[in-house]
């Protein structure tokens, strides 16, 4: 069934309204591979550390501390172009009772639909945004308010295939391409900061930010606080939150 809560309207507005600290919301990450909570340091499949607890007993913690949202990424479909963990996430979503956005592996039709029979609020799409014009533009004639872009990048260039391969396409000239699709959403990750608690690329979520009219996610390297004030006097008013949320730097505020 397909379900789209108030606070997903919400969320897919446009960002040009008071964003201040207080507005920012926290999407707490959780990257799985092999059905485990892992984190990658600068998208390096070598460097791949287990954080948290189980899956289902990390969504309930993130859940339970205020998250309003939860960010979840199948990195073993994000290699493969397949939803493996498609099992995992969905019984995921039917204990979460916040809505769950997913990316990694999505490059059908039947996903984005087996996702989102499942429970699946927002769908991240990346590697086939790019790689498949026609598929995003049927995904986002049949289930636009559900489809999420995710634009990776690393010094400018898009990279797809779960980060490990590299293209030409300039990150800011593909999000105005996905505007002009009728896409509402961007989650911007600069690759560089990823997991490695040393801050986000304020210039480059500035440049986005300024470029389109879409909703912009901040996504990489954020630490503490001082990190989502800087982000949110952006104008930006949504951040998913990884390894900072498991070592306890950043906290959910519920909203707050």
């Amino acid at each position: 069934m397909l379900f789209i809560s108030e606070v997903d309207i919400y969320l897919l507005g446009k960002k040009n309204f008071n964003s201040g600290g207080s507005m920012m919301k926290i999407l707490p990450a959780m990257d799985l591979i092999n059905g485990k909570c892992v984190r990658l340091y600068q998208g390096d499949f070598k460097q791949t550390t287990q954080v948290g607890s189980d899956p289902a007993t990390q969504l309930k913690t993130f859940i339970e501390d205020g998250a309003e949202i939860i960010h979840i990424v199948d990195l073993d479909g994000a290699r493969s172009g397949n939803p493996d963990q498609l099992e995992l996430i969905s019984k995921l979503c039917s204990i979460s009772t916040v809505p769950v956005q997913v990316g990694g592996g999505i490059r059908s039709l039947e996903t984005v639909r087996a996702y989102i029979k499942a429970g699946v609020s927002r769908v991240v799409i990346g590697t086939a945004a790019l790689e498949d014009e026609n598929f995003l533009k049927e995904a986002l004639k049949n289930f636009q308010a559900n489809i999420v872009i995710g634009i990776d990048a690393r010094d400018e260039k898009v990279a797809v295939s779960g980060w490990e391969t590299e293209t030409d396409v300039n990150y800011i000239e593909f999000a105005q391409q996905m505007e002009q699709l009728g896409v509402k959403t961007i989650v911007f990750t600069d690759i560089s900061k990823d997991g490695t608690m040393q801050g986000p690329n304020l210039e480059q979520l500035q440049k986005i930010n300024e470029a389109v009219d879409c909703t912009i996610v901040a996504s990489g390297g954020i630490r503490n606080q001082a990190d989502l004030d800087a982000v949110a006097e952006l104008g930006i008013t949504e951040a998913i939150v990884g390894k900072a949320m498991y070592e306890g730097t950043v906290k959910l505020r519920g909203g707050v």
